[in-house]
Protein backbone atom coordinates (compact mmCIF):
# COMPACT_ATOMS: atom_id res chain seq x y z
CA UNK A 1 0.00 0.00 0.00
CA UNK A 2 1.41 3.36 -1.06
CA UNK A 3 -1.66 5.47 -0.29
CA UNK A 4 -5.10 5.05 1.23
CA UNK A 5 -8.20 6.94 0.13
CA UNK A 6 -11.49 6.86 2.08
CA UNK A 7 -14.84 8.07 0.74
CA UNK A 8 -18.42 7.58 -0.39
CA UNK A 9 -18.98 5.80 -3.69
CA UNK A 10 -21.29 7.31 -6.30
CA UNK A 11 -22.12 6.33 -9.83
CA UNK A 12 -22.23 9.61 -11.74
CA UNK A 13 -24.60 10.11 -14.66
CA UNK A 14 -23.60 13.33 -16.43
CA UNK A 15 -25.64 14.70 -19.30
CA UNK A 16 -25.66 17.74 -21.56
CA UNK A 17 -29.02 19.25 -22.40
CA UNK A 18 -30.34 22.64 -23.46
CA UNK A 19 -33.71 21.98 -21.82
CA UNK A 20 -34.87 20.37 -18.58
CA UNK A 21 -38.32 18.80 -19.10
CA UNK A 22 -41.10 19.24 -16.60
CA UNK A 23 -44.48 17.58 -16.14
CA UNK A 24 -45.03 14.98 -18.87
CA UNK A 25 -42.38 16.38 -21.21
CA UNK A 26 -39.60 14.28 -22.72
CA UNK A 27 -36.29 15.51 -24.06
CA UNK A 28 -33.20 13.88 -25.55
CA UNK A 29 -29.81 14.90 -24.13
CA UNK A 30 -27.11 15.81 -26.63
CA UNK A 31 -24.43 13.79 -24.80
CA UNK A 32 -23.91 11.81 -21.60
CA UNK A 33 -21.32 9.86 -19.59
CA UNK A 34 -21.53 7.27 -16.80
CA UNK A 35 -18.60 6.83 -14.44
CA UNK A 36 -17.45 6.42 -10.85
CA UNK A 37 -18.04 9.41 -8.59
CA UNK A 38 -17.51 10.76 -5.09
CA UNK A 39 -14.79 13.11 -3.88
CA UNK A 40 -12.09 10.81 -2.51
CA UNK A 41 -13.16 7.98 -4.83
CA UNK A 42 -12.57 10.04 -7.97
CA UNK A 43 -9.30 11.32 -6.50
CA UNK A 44 -8.19 7.70 -6.00
CA UNK A 45 -8.91 6.85 -9.64
CA UNK A 46 -6.95 9.94 -10.72
CA UNK A 47 -3.94 8.90 -8.67
CA UNK A 48 -4.15 5.41 -10.16
CA UNK A 49 -4.40 6.72 -13.74
CA UNK A 50 -1.28 8.82 -13.18
CA UNK A 51 0.67 5.75 -12.15
CA UNK A 52 0.47 5.20 -8.38
CA UNK A 53 -2.38 2.85 -7.50
CA UNK A 54 -3.85 3.44 -4.02
CA UNK A 55 -6.02 1.34 -1.74
CA UNK A 56 -9.60 2.54 -1.34
CA UNK A 57 -12.11 2.18 1.49
CA UNK A 58 -15.45 2.98 -0.08
CA UNK A 59 -19.11 2.07 0.20
CA UNK A 60 -20.31 -0.86 -1.91
CA UNK A 61 -23.79 -2.33 -2.29
CA UNK A 62 -24.69 -5.80 -3.52
CA UNK A 63 -26.57 -4.56 -6.56
CA UNK A 64 -25.75 -4.12 -10.23
CA UNK A 65 -24.36 -0.62 -9.73
CA UNK A 66 -22.16 -1.91 -6.93
CA UNK A 67 -20.84 -4.68 -9.15
CA UNK A 68 -20.21 -2.15 -11.91
CA UNK A 69 -18.15 -0.07 -9.47
CA UNK A 70 -16.12 -3.13 -8.47
CA UNK A 71 -15.41 -3.72 -12.15
CA UNK A 72 -14.24 -0.11 -12.46
CA UNK A 73 -11.82 -0.60 -9.56
CA UNK A 74 -10.52 -3.82 -11.11
CA UNK A 75 -9.89 -2.02 -14.41
CA UNK A 76 -7.55 0.41 -12.62
CA UNK A 77 -6.10 -2.30 -10.31
CA UNK A 78 -7.35 -0.39 -7.24
CA UNK A 79 -7.52 -2.55 -4.10
CA UNK A 80 -11.09 -1.92 -2.95
CA UNK A 81 -11.95 -2.50 0.70
CA UNK A 82 -15.71 -2.29 0.50
CA UNK A 83 -17.94 -1.12 3.31
CA UNK A 84 -21.37 -2.57 2.75
CA UNK A 85 -24.51 -0.48 2.29
CA UNK A 86 -27.94 -1.63 1.08
CA UNK A 87 -28.17 0.53 -2.03
CA UNK A 88 -25.66 2.13 -4.39
CA UNK A 89 -25.54 5.93 -4.46
CA UNK A 90 -26.20 7.91 -7.64
CA UNK A 91 -25.51 11.45 -8.81
CA UNK A 92 -27.35 13.02 -11.74
CA UNK A 93 -25.27 15.94 -12.98
CA UNK A 94 -26.13 18.61 -15.53
CA UNK A 95 -23.14 20.81 -16.41
CA UNK A 96 -23.80 24.13 -18.10
CA UNK A 97 -21.89 27.42 -18.53
CA UNK A 98 -19.07 26.42 -16.19
CA UNK A 99 -21.46 25.40 -13.40
CA UNK A 100 -23.15 22.10 -12.61
CA UNK A 101 -26.50 21.21 -11.10
CA UNK A 102 -26.56 17.94 -9.13
CA UNK A 103 -29.25 15.65 -7.74
CA UNK A 104 -27.92 12.96 -5.41
CA UNK A 105 -29.41 9.68 -4.19
CA UNK A 106 -27.30 8.52 -1.26
CA UNK A 107 -27.17 5.56 1.10
CA UNK A 108 -24.55 6.17 3.79
CA UNK A 109 -26.05 3.84 6.40
CA UNK A 110 -23.14 1.46 6.86
CA UNK A 111 -24.09 -2.12 7.68
CA UNK A 112 -20.68 -3.08 9.09
CA UNK A 113 -17.82 -1.26 10.87
CA UNK A 114 -15.04 0.12 8.69
CA UNK A 115 -12.24 -2.33 7.83
CA UNK A 116 -9.00 -2.26 9.81
CA UNK A 117 -6.07 -2.38 7.41
CA UNK A 118 -2.34 -2.92 7.75
CA UNK A 119 -0.94 0.36 6.46
CA UNK A 120 2.48 -1.17 5.76
CA UNK A 121 4.49 1.27 3.64
CA UNK A 122 1.61 3.72 3.17
CA UNK A 123 2.89 7.26 2.61
CA UNK A 124 -0.33 9.26 2.25
CA UNK A 125 -3.94 9.26 3.42
CA UNK A 126 -6.64 11.20 1.58
CA UNK A 127 -10.12 11.63 3.07
CA UNK A 128 -13.18 13.71 2.26
CA UNK A 129 -15.06 13.48 5.57
CA UNK A 130 -17.45 10.75 4.44
CA UNK A 131 -17.35 7.63 6.61
CA UNK A 132 -16.51 9.94 9.52
CA UNK A 133 -15.60 7.11 11.90
CA UNK A 134 -13.11 5.65 9.43
CA UNK A 135 -11.78 9.09 8.51
CA UNK A 136 -10.97 10.10 12.09
CA UNK A 137 -9.53 6.66 12.94
CA UNK A 138 -7.10 6.58 10.03
CA UNK A 139 -6.25 10.28 10.33
CA UNK A 140 -5.13 9.68 13.93
CA UNK A 141 -3.24 6.49 13.05
CA UNK A 142 -1.47 8.15 10.11
CA UNK A 143 -0.61 11.26 12.09
CA UNK A 144 1.02 9.09 14.80
CA UNK A 145 2.91 7.14 12.13
CA UNK A 146 4.17 10.25 10.33
CA UNK A 147 2.10 9.51 7.21
CA UNK A 148 0.86 12.55 5.28
CA UNK A 149 -2.84 13.24 5.87
CA UNK A 150 -4.85 15.16 3.27
CA UNK A 151 -8.44 16.42 3.41
CA UNK A 152 -10.81 17.40 0.63
CA UNK A 153 -13.06 19.85 2.47
CA UNK A 154 -15.82 19.96 -0.10
CA UNK A 155 -18.49 20.62 2.50
CA UNK A 156 -19.16 20.75 6.22
CA UNK A 157 -19.36 17.29 7.79
CA UNK A 158 -20.31 16.21 11.29
CA UNK A 159 -16.69 15.97 12.42
CA UNK A 160 -14.87 18.46 10.19
CA UNK A 161 -13.60 20.56 13.11
CA UNK A 162 -12.29 17.54 15.03
CA UNK A 163 -10.84 15.92 11.90
CA UNK A 164 -8.75 18.96 10.96
CA UNK A 165 -6.65 18.51 14.09
CA UNK A 166 -5.09 15.45 12.42
CA UNK A 167 -4.78 16.83 8.87
CA UNK A 168 -1.51 18.03 7.32
CA UNK A 169 -2.87 19.31 4.01
CA UNK A 170 -6.41 20.73 3.95
CA UNK A 171 -7.69 21.98 0.60
CA UNK A 172 -11.30 23.08 0.91
CA UNK A 173 -13.95 24.40 -1.45
CA UNK A 174 -15.60 27.81 -1.42
CA UNK A 175 -18.76 25.98 -0.40
CA UNK A 176 -17.21 25.20 2.99
CA UNK A 177 -16.40 28.90 3.43
CA UNK A 178 -20.05 29.73 2.73
CA UNK A 179 -21.32 27.07 5.11
CA UNK A 180 -19.08 28.37 7.90
CA UNK A 181 -19.73 32.04 7.03
CA UNK A 182 -16.04 32.71 6.44
CA UNK A 183 -14.20 34.54 3.67
CA UNK A 184 -11.42 32.56 1.95
CA UNK A 185 -8.81 34.53 3.92
CA UNK A 186 -10.63 33.80 7.17
CA UNK A 187 -10.79 30.13 6.20
CA UNK A 188 -7.00 30.06 5.85
CA UNK A 189 -6.69 31.52 9.35
CA UNK A 190 -9.10 28.89 10.64
CA UNK A 191 -7.09 26.06 9.02
CA UNK A 192 -3.88 27.45 10.50
CA UNK A 193 -5.58 27.54 13.88
CA UNK A 194 -6.50 23.86 13.56
CA UNK A 195 -2.83 23.02 12.94
CA UNK A 196 -2.92 22.25 9.21
CA UNK A 197 0.60 22.67 7.80
CA UNK A 198 -0.71 23.44 4.31
CA UNK A 199 -4.14 24.95 3.70
CA UNK A 200 -6.02 26.30 0.72
CA UNK A 201 -9.35 27.23 -0.82
CA UNK A 202 -10.17 26.20 -4.38
CA UNK A 203 -12.17 28.92 -6.12
CA UNK A 204 -12.85 27.53 -9.59
CA UNK A 205 -11.92 29.96 -12.33
CA UNK A 206 -10.47 32.29 -9.67
CA UNK A 207 -7.80 29.74 -8.84
CA UNK A 208 -6.34 28.62 -5.51
CA UNK A 209 -5.72 30.73 -2.42
CA UNK A 210 -3.32 28.85 -0.13
CA UNK A 211 -0.55 29.06 2.43
CA UNK A 212 2.71 27.11 2.61
CA UNK A 213 4.67 25.61 5.50
CA UNK A 214 5.81 29.05 6.66
CA UNK A 215 2.25 30.38 6.69
CA UNK A 216 2.88 32.63 3.69
CA UNK A 217 -0.31 33.15 1.68
CA UNK A 218 -0.10 32.80 -2.10
CA UNK A 219 -2.53 32.90 -5.00
CA UNK A 220 -2.28 30.40 -7.85
CA UNK A 221 -4.47 31.53 -10.75
CA UNK A 222 -6.49 29.00 -12.71
CA UNK A 223 -5.26 28.11 -16.19
CA UNK A 224 -6.82 30.31 -18.88
CA UNK A 225 -8.98 27.66 -20.52
CA UNK A 226 -11.20 29.32 -23.15
CA UNK A 227 -14.80 29.35 -21.97
CA UNK A 228 -16.01 27.51 -25.08
CA UNK A 229 -13.72 24.57 -24.18
CA UNK A 230 -15.08 24.19 -20.64
CA UNK A 231 -17.43 21.21 -20.90
CA UNK A 232 -17.82 19.69 -17.43
CA UNK A 233 -16.41 21.19 -14.21
CA UNK A 234 -17.82 18.39 -12.04
CA UNK A 235 -14.97 16.35 -10.56
CA UNK A 236 -12.32 18.98 -11.29
CA UNK A 237 -11.60 19.45 -7.59
CA UNK A 238 -11.42 15.69 -7.04
CA UNK A 239 -8.91 15.35 -9.87
CA UNK A 240 -6.94 18.23 -8.33
CA UNK A 241 -6.67 16.32 -5.03
CA UNK A 242 -5.75 13.03 -6.67
CA UNK A 243 -3.08 14.73 -8.75
CA UNK A 244 -1.35 16.51 -5.88
CA UNK A 245 -1.31 13.28 -3.87
CA UNK A 246 0.29 11.55 -6.85
CA UNK A 247 2.83 14.35 -7.21
CA UNK A 248 3.69 14.18 -3.50
CA UNK A 249 4.22 10.40 -3.71
CA UNK A 250 6.17 10.49 -6.97
CA UNK A 251 8.27 13.56 -6.16
CA UNK A 252 8.46 14.01 -2.37
CA UNK A 253 11.32 16.47 -2.71
CA UNK A 254 9.26 19.00 -4.66
CA UNK A 255 7.55 21.96 -3.03
CA UNK A 256 3.81 22.16 -2.44
CA UNK A 257 3.67 24.96 -4.96
CA UNK A 258 4.98 22.49 -7.55
CA UNK A 259 2.53 19.79 -6.43
CA UNK A 260 -0.39 22.22 -6.75
CA UNK A 261 0.85 23.52 -10.10
CA UNK A 262 0.85 19.94 -11.40
CA UNK A 263 -2.64 19.40 -9.99
CA UNK A 264 -3.88 22.62 -11.57
CA UNK A 265 -2.96 21.27 -15.01
CA UNK A 266 -4.75 18.00 -14.21
CA UNK A 267 -7.93 19.93 -13.37
CA UNK A 268 -7.61 21.97 -16.54
CA UNK A 269 -7.59 18.72 -18.51
CA UNK A 270 -10.65 17.42 -16.63
CA UNK A 271 -12.95 20.37 -17.27
CA UNK A 272 -12.58 19.88 -21.03
CA UNK A 273 -14.00 16.32 -20.88
CA UNK A 274 -17.44 14.97 -20.05
CA UNK A 275 -17.55 12.65 -17.05
CA UNK A 276 -14.97 11.66 -14.46
CA UNK A 277 -13.36 8.77 -16.30
CA UNK A 278 -12.84 10.65 -19.55
CA UNK A 279 -11.43 13.51 -17.47
CA UNK A 280 -8.66 11.50 -15.81
CA UNK A 281 -5.36 12.72 -17.26
CA UNK A 282 -2.17 10.81 -17.97
CA UNK A 283 1.26 12.35 -17.37
CA UNK A 284 1.44 13.06 -21.11
CA UNK A 285 -1.93 14.84 -20.99
CA UNK A 286 -0.73 17.07 -18.15
CA UNK A 287 2.49 17.88 -20.00
CA UNK A 288 0.45 18.88 -23.08
CA UNK A 289 -1.83 21.14 -21.04
CA UNK A 290 1.13 22.84 -19.39
CA UNK A 291 2.84 23.29 -22.76
CA UNK A 292 -0.26 24.70 -24.43
CA UNK A 293 -0.77 27.31 -21.76
CA UNK A 294 2.97 27.89 -21.20
CA UNK A 295 2.74 27.37 -17.45
CA UNK A 296 6.04 27.55 -15.61
CA UNK A 297 6.65 27.00 -11.91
Amino acid sequence: MQALFIGQTYIDVVFITDHMPTGDEKHVASDYAVSFGGNAVTAAFCCAKLGIVPDLIATVANDWLGRMFQDMCAKYAISLHGRKVNTSSLSFIMPKDGKRAIVRCRDDSHIHPFPILNLGNCRALHIDGHQPDAAIHYAKVCREAGILTSLDGGGLRTNTHELLEFVDVAIVAERLCEQMDLTPDQMLDYLKGRGCKIGGVTMGEKGLLWYNETGTVETMPAMPIPRERVLDTNGAGDVFHGAYIYSYLAHPGKSWREHFDFARAASAFKIQRLGNEAGLPTLVDIAKVRHEFEVRV
